[in-house]
Formats: C-alpha cells, sequence, structure tokens
C-alpha cells in the first residue's frame, strides 16, 4: 500500500478513537466510529483475495448495524430526555439498544458470531489492529454509560462471553479464530467488573493489548496461521518459540505471569461484593480458555530437539520485522506480575 495513503488511514483511525473518546454528545461519539470503521475497511481490503473481501464486507454489515442501532438508541433518548449528553441515559429501552449495539462492536457473545470469521480473513498485522485498537472507542462509550445499564444485563454478557470464548476456541486449528475467540473470552472478563470496578477494566484492557500484541507479532514473525505450523517454529528461533508459549500461558492467566495480575484482581474484587457463584463461574470458564492455550504450547514444545518431527522444517531465513515492538510486548506480557502492588495502588 502506497505509503502517504497508509499514514492517511492510521491518521483518520487516532482520529476517529480519539473523537469518541473525548465526546460527551452522541452524535459526536456516532461520528468517530464510523470514522474508525471506515479508516480501517481499506487496510482490510488491501489483499486482493476473496477472503479478504469476504471478511472486509462481513465487517462492514455488522459495524454499520450497530452503528445505525446507536443512532436510534441516541435519538430515542434524545426524543424522550430532550438531550443528546452521554451522561443523562434515563431511558432503560434506549440504554438496553445502546448496550446491545456496542457489544455488537466490539464482538461480545451472543453478538459475537462475525469476530472469529472476519478475522480468519485477514493478515495478522490488521488482524492485531482489529483486536486491540478497534476495541478502545466502543468500550470507552460502554464504561461511560455502564451506571445507566442493568447490572444484570452486564453481567450475562460479561459470563456469556467468558464460556463462549472458552468453548469456542477449543476444537479450533486456525490461529487467528483461536485469538479470536480468546478476545471475546478477556472482552467478558472486562464486562463482568465493569459495575463495580471500573479501573480493574482499563487495566484488563491494557494487560489483553500487549499479550495480544506480542502474541499476534509473535506469529507475524514465524509466519505461523495454523497449529501445525507452530510445530516448526522452533527451528527456526528457539527463543522466539519459548516466549511465544509463556505469552500463550500468560493469555490463559497462569502465575507468575502478567495475565495472572488481571483475573485475580477481578476475581478478588467479585467476592468482595458478595458474588462467589459469579467468581467460581468466572474462574472455571479461564480454564476452558487455558486448555487451548496449552494445546498451542504442546504443539509448540512437542517437537522441540531431539524428539521427532513430522513437518518438513522450514529454512532460517532473516526476518525483515522491525523487532522492538514485539520485544517490549512480550516483556510486558511476561513480567509484570511482581509490579501487581504498585499498579493495585495506582489503580
Amino acid at each position: 500500500m502506497n505509503p502517504y495513503v497508509l499514514t492517511a488511514l492510521l491518521s483518520s483511525l487516532g482520529l476517529g478513537t480519539t473523537l469518541t473518546f473525548a465526546s460527551s454528545h452522541w452524535l459526536l461519539a456516532w461520528m468517530g466510529l464510523e470514522i474508525n470503521t471506515l479508516a480501517i475497511i481499506p487496510l482490510m481490503a488491501q489483499h486482493h483475495h476473496p477472503r479478504a473481501v469476504e471478511a472486509t464486507t462481513k465487517y462492514f454489515l455488522t459495524q454499520a448495524a450497530a452503528a445505525a442501532m446507536i443512532l436510534f438508541a441516541s435519538t430515542t433518548n434524545a426524543w424522550l430526555t430532550g438531550g443528546w449528553d452521554m451522561n443523562d441515559m434515563s431511558s432503560p429501552i434506549a440504554s438496553a439498544m445502546v448496550i446491545a449495539a456496542l457489544a455488537l462492536k466490539i464482538g461480545l457473545a451472543p453478538m459475537h458470531f462475525w469476530m472469529p470469521e472476519v478475522l480468519q480473513g485477514l493478515d495478522l498485522l490488521t488482524g492485531l489492529i482489529l483486536s486491540t485498537w478497534q476495541k478502545l472507542a466502543p468500550l470507552a462509550l460502554i464504561v461511560q454509560t455502564a451506571q445507566a445499564i442493568d447490572p444484570l444485563l452486564l453481567t450475562t454478557l460479561g459470563v456469556m462471553s467468558t464460556l463462549v470464548g472458552g468453548w469456542g476456541g477449543l476444537n479450533q486449528t486456525q490461529l487467528r479464530k483461536i485469538l479470536a475467540y480468546s478476545s471475546i473470552a478477556h472482552m467478558g472478563w472486562m464486562i463482568i467488573i465493569l459495575q463495580y470496578a471500573p479501573q480493574l477494566t482499563l487495566l484488563a484492557l491494557l494487560m489483553y493489548i500487549f499479550m495480544t500484541s506480542s502474541a499476534f507479532l509473535t506469529l507475524k514473525a514465524s509466519s505461523s496461521t495454523k497449529i501445525g505450523t507452530l510445530a516448526t517454529i522452533w527451528s527456526k528461533s528457539p527463543i522466539l518459540t519459548t516466549a511465544a508459549a509463556l505469552v500463550l500461558l500468560s493469555l490463559g492467566g497462569l502465575p507468575p505471569l502478567t495475565g495472572f495480575m488481571p483475573k485475580w484482581l477481578i476475581l478478588q474484587e467479585l467476592a468482595k461484593q458478595g458474588l462467589p457463584l459469579l467468581a467460581t463461574v468466572m474462574a472455571l470458564a479461564a480454564l476452558l480458555s487455558l486448555y487451548f492455550y496449552l494445546r498451542l504450547c504442546y504443539a509448540m514444545t512437542l517437537t522441540i530437539s531431539p524428539h521427532t518431527n513430522t513437518f518438513i522444517t522450514p529454512w532460517r531465513v532473516q526476518t525483515t520485522q522491525f523487532s522492538f515492538p514485539l520485544a517490549l510486548s512480550t516483556v510486558v506480557a511476561l513480567g509484570l506480575l511482581p509490579m501487581a502492588p504498585a499498579i493495585v495502588m495506582l489503580v
């Protein structure tokens, strides 16, 4: 893609998200979401491949439906309350429509069906943008309007997303689909705690961005898109393979890795709020996700020398990928747990 066009599109992505962050008016927020959607579509369709075009079309249709629903809900709210202010969501119908539309935007269950299919059709870097940056603006709107939304609805969305994210990834062989279900499960963790401790939602989002960035950039560096190809990446870079296995375990939430911190704090907060049953369900749902991360680690480590390998070992070629973002995100995804007390004091 032409560098000037790429710069314009990435700038538009930043502008759309910033506009949504900064707005307290529904029309401005809607405009930011639309700029965001229209900026990423050329990036998704840049590889003229039928699967990429199909993924782009599916993404456009779902995002357009969600944007139309947000516009309808905000118009209904303005009609009932006489204002477009985001903090004045006194109509239960309008607030329910808004949360449904925003859940569709970020792929919360049961509005998640587009997410694995779309991510599967994209290249890894565009998939990374879709899994991280594109979640920011809708999540900011959910955080701003959370107090007006029925707590039972938020809890239901959170539990369903965590369970679906765990169950859905169990039988997948495509790594992008596995990361899509991982994203759905992590969004569930963020939504479940939103009504009790919004700062923990932001912490979980930050940790999720670092861990997912590290996973996607590792797959990009090793050119892996299927579980089968994971079995051969040790021959290219043994250190990267070790780091990738640890990053996947961090995504699953195992101590002493960074991914354990948000899950631990969220379960602690749920127990403090007098919801031990909900905390138990969330912990068990995390085990489902952990299983498919362990599957990936097993595929990576089982074939490490001196064990036999049934796959053709690829050539070791010099990578041209800029490695600093991968190194930074991997360090953060693996080593932040000892700083948990300081982070808790900050949030």
